[in-house]
């Protein structure tokens, strides 16, 4: 596919970083909606603070990491390393302003207005509370601390990466008139927010912090404190690995992860007003840079926030917390694969409970007739019943294989423990591919039919988290349909034995065939809205960023075809360009659940095809990793993958809508009746849980009388 060269100009595109920044604002936006429960809006803040630590430490240390090895070649906005990094910076600086000046002004008024107090300065304490942090400082924070100056036979300490600390200057030898820098970090095995005796029903917490700088003096009994403030440094945390000369992936992996502590230091937060002394030997110990140090209007780390969330007795003050419904065409007491035999079965998470991926592998690990489990395992929970039943298979003499992706950013320590687990239990087990992070989400079970062998299949857009599988919207399907049991199979060869196939049934997989296989879907729809017939591309993703496929949609928009993308975070298409993108509409859906799912949908001159899949139009996605895309080809569940594009795309209290100019602008409801998808979606899967028939097969889906329609 040729694609005209004037549809990749630099202005043309945004930066990547840039339009990550962007979307932290839309989730910092939830948290400044005052029609939101007060405690949904602090864990939006929270969120924010999270979202940005990563950023940090991922893709701001990328930029210096270009800047100190002379890299020059422009991203695909024309921006150099530096300039991005001024810009992003600049970005930060006032994301964070904002997100403080909302928890200062806005979030903590109101949490006081409803009896919950966040203490900021303990002198404004009674004497009987002060007493009790005082006490609650001696029995239980003074036996956990360690603290450390800093002289000529103590050099600085490495102070960990994110880790909260309390930085102190005291005074030292009087003769000699040196002042010693000592520091001490607050532990975090202990609660961040204290909760103290209140006079009345009002819950007050004070900061941990605080209750250690008000009890500094009995750390450092010889020496006067002359100043203390907090502060935290953020350090570089993308691993470089390199996997040709690792013998040993998973020792490489461990060591670069004890490395990750040790990274370089590239953000220092600090209180606002903070002694100038502590400031000075703090950026001489750390080499930093001035852009490189936060004044913080406020307590450091706003992540600790998430735990008030919970907070017992303010049930009001949160949304109603949602259970997913039971899918109405599975009885899981029953045969799991009697019941994928009748037909494929379309999971929507979190709508619709996780329990029938569980329970396929569960069964599949005591079911006699089942031969082998096959399943790629990227992200897991601490708990994993999947991980369990897998176990539990392998003992039972099932062949089990299972590809564990080592490489699965912050997630890393996580799955090298899961990996020494299976492999203890007797299951084969593969570390991903050398270059390649193993993206992909898929199980297959091959079991013994009176009919033969038949192969099911699980296919999805999420991890096989059953955690994350109540926060996340993703879709799945469990089908046992011969051309993909035998792509399935296919796959998991290739994993272990490098076995490429000559060709696929059904499945497209990256790296090899993804991108070519897009492109040429984006170019039928270009042909046929050239021919002067109706053309139409929808998209669902997390991010869009490869140059070459919004390139293709540029070309395709210029030809008339009607491009409709709902991207979550990262986009770095333009709406509104004359003669580029004007046919193009981009939004984005930040609530109360996590948008997840990958869905795309091709008009294909009325022989519409619908996709799902692991991948976002990323170039890791497409280049770097090892994805599945896969038709829906069951007509029932087509149409519920419209249905849930229909809803999605008329969305107008959660979404936000890409501008011409970069921003993005929530959705105008006026005169309009509200459209929130995900209430919609909880909404719908209870009624059909309800309503669940004696013949549940015949039941899929549950559509309002008056449900928006788009597609």
């Amino acid at each position: 596919m040729e694609i005209d060269k004037k549809f990749y100009n630099p202005e043309y595109y945004e930066n990547r970083e840039v339009s990550w920044l962007r979307f932290d604002l839309r989730v910092l936006n939830e948290a400044r909606d005052k029609s939101i429960p007060i405690l949904e809006r602090l864990k939006f803040i929270s969120i924010t603070s999270s979202n940005l630590d990563e950023f940090f430490m991922v893709r701001v240390a990328s930029l210096k990491d270009m800047l100190e090895t002379g890299y020059k070649k422009k991203d695909l906005a024309g921006l150099t390393a530096e300039e991005q990094l001024s810009r992003v910076i600049a970005d930060a600086r006032s994301l964070v302003d904002t997100q403080y000046s909302t928890y200062n002004k806005s979030i903590l008024p109101k949490l006081e207005e409803e009896g919950i107090i966040i203490v900021s300065d303990n002198a404004s304490l009674s004497k009987a509370q002060k007493d009790f942090i005082n006490h609650y400082f001696d029995k239980q924070v003074y036996p956990v601390l360690t603290p450390m100056a800093v002289d000529a036979s103590r050099p600085f300490p490495l102070i960990a990466n994110k880790s909260l600390n309390i930085g102190a200057i005291l005074e030292g030898d009087k003769k000699k008139g040196k002042e010693v820098f000592a520091t001490v970090q607050v532990p975090k095995v202990l609660p961040r927010l204290v909760e103290i005796p209140s006079p009345d029903k009002t819950k007050i917490f004070v900061f941990l912090e605080n209750i250690i700088q008000d009890n500094l003096h009995k750390l450092f009994l010889n020496n006067a404190i002359l100043a203390s403030s907090p502060y935290r440094i953020m350090r570089n945390a993308d691993m470089s690995i390199d996997e040709e000369e690792a013998e040993d992936l998973l020792i490489e992996i461990q060591k670069q992860l004890k490395q990750r502590q040790r990274g370089e230091a590239i953000r220092l937060e600090v209180t606002k007003g903070v002694d100038k002394r502590i400031l000075k030997y703090l950026n001489e110990a750390l080499n930093l840079e001035k852009d490189e140090i936060f004044d913080i209007d406020g307590p450091i780390d706003l992540t600790c926030m998430m735990s008030l969330y919970g907070i017992d007795g303010f049930d009001h003050l949160r949304n109603e917390p949602y259970t997913a419904a039971a899918h109405p065409a599975l009885d899981l007491s029953q045969n799991i694969f009697e019941q994928i035999k009748k037909g494929d079965i379309f999971l929507h998470h979190p709508y619709v409970s996780f329990d029938p991926v569980v329970a396929m592998i569960q069964q599949a690990a005591v079911d006699p007739n089942v031969l082998a489990i096959k399943q790629t395992l990227y992200r897991v929970s601490s708990t994993s019943p999947i991980i369990a039943a897998l176990e539990k298979a392998a003992e039972n003499g099932k062949q089990v294989s299972v590809l564990v992706e080592l490489k699965a950013r912050f997630d890393e320590e996580n799955n090298i423990e899961w990996a020494k687990k299976l492999e203890k239990a007797g299951c084969h087990v593969i570390y991903g591919l050398v270059g390649l992070k193993t993206h992909s989400k898929i199980a297959l079970v091959v079991r013994r039919d009176e009919e033969g062998i038949v192969r099911y299949v699980h296919l999805g857009t999420g991890n096989y988290n059953d955690k994350t599988a109540k926060l996340y919207t993703d879709c799945g399907i469990l089908t046992c349909r011969e051309a993909i049991g035998v792509d399935a199979t296919a796959f998991f060869n290739m994993l272990s034995g490098y076995s490429e196939p000559p060709a696929w049934n059904r499945l497209v997989v990256a790296p090899i065939w993804l991108r070519k296989t897009f492109l040429r879907l984006i170019e039928r729809e270009k042909e046929y809205a050239k021919a002067g017939k109706k053309a139409h591309i929808i998209a669902k993703m997390n991010s869009l960023c490869d140059q070459e496929i919004i390139a293709a949609l540029y070309e395709a928009s210029s030809c008339g075809v009607k491009i409709e993308l709902l991207v979550r975070g990262i986009c770095c298409l333009k709406t509104g360009i004359k003669g580029v993108s004007e046919n193009i509409s981009v939004r984005s859906i930040v609530g109360n659940f996590l948008e997840h799912s990958r869905i795309f949908y091709f008009y294909n001159d009325g022989a519409e095809e619908y996709y799902m899949g692991s991948a976002d139009w990323m170039p890791r996605n497409l280049d770097r990793r090892v994805e599945i895309i896969f038709p829906v080809e069951d007509e029932a569940i087509r149409t519920e993958v419209k249905h849930i594009l229909d809803i999605e795309f008329a969305d107008n209290v959660k979404a936000h809508l890409l501008q011409a100019d970069g921003t993005y602008k929530k959705a105008d409801r006026r005169g309009k009746e509200s459209v929130d998808s995900q209430s919609i979606f909880c909404q719908e899967a209870g009624k059909q849980s309800k309503t669940k028939e004696q013949s549940p097969r015949k039941r899929r889906l549950f559509i309002p009388a008056k449900a928006p329609k788009n597609v």
